[in-house]
């Protein structure tokens, strides 16, 4: 209980917090990438992750960190991997709020790169601002023009590699958990790249741009559940302590990604969160 009370108070902090949380420095700062499992590489700074997943037939980037210096950050950690940025040839999100959509324009205009985004978020992507009444108020990034709006369950195939676009509403509207399977050393595994389940701010009583925002919440909860995971991948780093992670790979522990648990904690956690504040935004309209 004390492991999934101290992971709720994270989550809390972590999310969107558009009115102050450009000012956690960890969200822009460098950070050598490095390889994680099978062909998912870390591109992001010390406190967003950005993720790409390389196949023979072209690359492809999961977030992009807050804004067009943060795509660059990205860029260059895709380069100095020795990959080419000419071959990422799709950009996915998980979720339009600007600290993981920021760079995405910067990174279309430098990659030539298709983006896609689920049908909900495409408009908050293509207006450069998040839709959804938060107590923080709204925070603006560089407009990105979708290429590709999908539905629940789209699968994304590169070159053998097949990610999976899920659904779980909340966080925003369109909020999307990607998965896909790698091998690693002969030894297959799911791996999942959960979009936060945090409030973070979010009108959870009353809500009027996001009418099902309680009821969102409440679903994605149970998909999470369902989603067999080896590896959990979060788009925060504190949501899955992945600086200790590579601190443990790289003292030589083959298995520090790996946790068929990790997921089910989260969850947990982001539940305890999200009902402890849906009770006191129910407290606060009496």
């Amino acid at each position: 209980m004390k492991r999934i009370l101290t992971l709720a108070l994270a989550l809390g902090l972590a999310g969107l917090s558009p009115a102050g949380a450009q000012d956690n420095a960890s969200w822009t700062r460098p950070n050598r990438p490095y390889r994680v499992v099978g062909n998912i590489y870390y591109v992001g700074s010390e406190g967003l992750s950005a993720w790409l997943i390389t196949s023979p037939e072209g690359h492809v980037v999961l977030d992009g960190g807050p804004s067009a210096e943060g795509g660059k950050l990205i860029e260059r950690n895709i380069q100095s991997l020795g990959f080419k940025l000419t071959d990422v040839k799709v950009l996915i999100n998980t979720h339009a709020h600007f600290d993981h959509a920021g760079g995405l324009a910067q990174l279309k205009a430098d990659t030539g790169a298709k983006v896609w985004a689920s049908r909900a978020d495409k408009p908050a992507l293509e207006k450069g601002q998040h839709f959804g009444d938060n107590a923080n108020g709204l925070t603006q990034f560089p407009a990105v023009k979708v290429d590709k709006a999908f539905g629940d369950e789209t699968k994304l195939k590169m070159g053998g590699t097949t990610l999976v676009a899920h659904l779980t509403p909340g966080h925003t509207v369109g909020c999307t958990t990607w998965t896909t399977q790698v091998v690693e050393k002969d030894r297959p595994l799911n791996v999942t790249f959960p979009c936060s389940l945090s409030v973070a701010g979010n009108v959870l009583v009353g809500n009027k741009t996001h009418k099902t925002i309680v009821a969102d919440y409440r679903a994605s909860f149970a998909t999470m559940r369902t989603l067999p995971t080896d590896v959990m991948l979060p788009s925060h780093e504190e949501q899955g302590g992945l600086l200790a992670k590579r601190q443990k790979q790289l003292r030589g522990d083959a298995d520090a990604f790996i946790d068929p648990a990790e997921l089910g904690r989260f969850v947990n956690a982001s539940e305890t969160a999200f009902n402890k504040e849906l009770a006191r935004q129910q407290g606060a309209a009496k």
